[in-house]
């Protein structure tokens, strides 16, 4: 059985809270934290692998994928486009 490739652009912000960086993924629901910048690239790759293979494992993919907004075209699947992320000045009463 051959094994099925997907390859995609993914969306994803990493920023600081105190001493740790934080990358987080809204296509796919994702965060990691880490001490350094290059650790949390490398932590969110892996538990990006980790959680695609328990999808497989459990047969869920088509499933979730479908959930978090994805799209099936031509037998490939395609998260949903970013538009913008911006910082807004929000103003609330506490």
């Amino acid at each position: 059985m051959s094994k099925q490739i997907l390859e995609f652009n993914l969306p994803v912000s990493i920023f600081k809270e105190e001493d740790k960086f934080v990358a987080y993924a809204p296509v796919l629901d994702l965060s990691t934290s880490a001490d350094t910048f290059e650790k949390v690239k490398k932590r969110f790759s892996e538990i990006v692998y980790i959680f695609f293979e328990e999808l497989k494992e459990k047969g869920t993919l088509n499933q979730v994928l479908e959930e978090l907004g994805w799209q099936m075209v031509k037998q490939n699947w395609f998260p949903p486009v970013l538009v913008s992320q911006e910082s807004e000045k929000i103003q609330v009463s506490i």
